[in-house]
């Protein structure tokens, strides 16, 4: 009778298993969205909103912006870099925003577009998106970053640099840096030769803007990508080293690098090997700079059933969830440390 007693307690009181993570669609518009490369584009997009396991509306939760490339949707991003399982392990919310091939034919992002690169345009879209997700679901202010490969790469650039007072945090995967295109004819020169517009000087100005907070960077790009050359990513780790305030914009030769802080090799006897650069202020990353030899345009680490995704080492979403909970780690801390 006791025992009878007591299991049926114990079953209503039980708490109830977690929901399982699931996608939400959406749309938004933005006032500013129109494009200058193609202004009969209505400027609304819509997005995916991945719901972690377990979610409750009671716990504020990271945000994390996953950008598509080109040829890509949202769904094929997130299947490529397998997004959905480290956000239920690491409990993130995911806002994946869609590109129509009304907007571009090829589905990229328009960065080279002027009005986006000046933080109008698409990126004013995807930040009318973020602010609703963020409200919606009840996303924490202090912990939101951005990532995108390749044309999403691009655009993680632009919200990086012109919206960077939202973001703890920015992940370019094969990506070009704001303001890198000085004309939208330009863009292709751009992806294979390096930018020729004024990147680093975007940077500064966002500096002052944003009174010096700083957006730590994570790049990853291989060395055998015959798409966006690899002076592009030398160039995305320059442009965020001047806006976090570790280089004067102007300085240097603008298709080298710093000497790093620390430099270290990664190698796997199944994989690419990888060379990591770190770039400090004070004892906080301000850019790391993983430079894959032999991967080609694709994601590192990447879901091989789909296009622009190699499947050997390094994990780039493994890198990509090391370096978010590094920076969520370093906001804890009392501000005194943090310096």
């Amino acid at each position: 009778m006791w025992q009878r007693f007591r299991a049926l307690v114990a079953r209503l009181f039980r708490a109830p298993p977690p929901a399982p993570g699931h996608f939400i669609a959406g749309r938004n518009f933005a006032w500013g969205g129109l494009l200058r490369a193609a202004p009969w584009t209505w400027p609304s997009r819509e997005y995916l909103v991945y719901v972690p396991k377990g979610y409750s509306r009671w716990k504020r939760r990271p945000l994390l912006v996953l950008l598509h490339g080109c040829r890509q949707t949202p769904e094929a991003i997130a299947t490529g870099t397998r997004i959905a399982a480290l956000a239920d392990r690491h409990g993130w919310l995911v806002l994946l925003p869609r590109q129509p091939s009304q907007a571009n034919p090829w589905s990229c992002w328009n960065w080279f577009d002027p009005r986006t690169a000046q933080g109008s345009g698409e990126a004013a879209i995807i930040g009318a998106q973020i602010r609703s997700v963020r409200r919606l679901y009840r996303a924490d202010p202090r912990r939101m970053f951005v990532a995108g490969m390749s044309a999403g790469g691009a655009m993680a650039a632009v919200m990086g640099v012109q919206y960077s007072g939202l973001f703890s945090g920015v992940i370019i995967h094969s990506g070009v840096a704001c303001g890198a295109a000085s004309t939208p004819l330009k863009a292709f020169d751009v992806m294979t030769k390096g930018a020729d517009g004024p990147y680093e000087d975007v940077a500064a100005a966002a500096r002052v803007r944003n009174e010096g907070r700083m957006v730590p960077l994570l790049a990853i790009q291989g060395d055998r990508d015959d798409v966006v050359a690899d002076i592009n990513a030398v160039q995305v780790v320059r442009q965020f080293l001047v806006l976090n305030g570790r280089i004067e914009a102007g300085t240097g030769s603008p298709r080298e690098l710093p000497v790093a802080d620390a430099i270290s090799m990664r190698a796997d006897a199944n994989g690419h090997a990888a060379t990591v650069s770190e770039y400090r202020v004070g004892t906080r990353i301000a850019a790391r700079y993983v430079s894959v030899s032999g991967l080609a345009h694709a994601w590192s680490g990447g879901d091989p059933a789909l296009p622009y995704n190699d499947p050997l080492p390094p994990d780039a979403s493994a890198m990509l969830a090391d370096f978010i909970i590094e920076q969520i780690r370093v906001q804890r801390r009392p501000r005194f440390w943090r310096t």
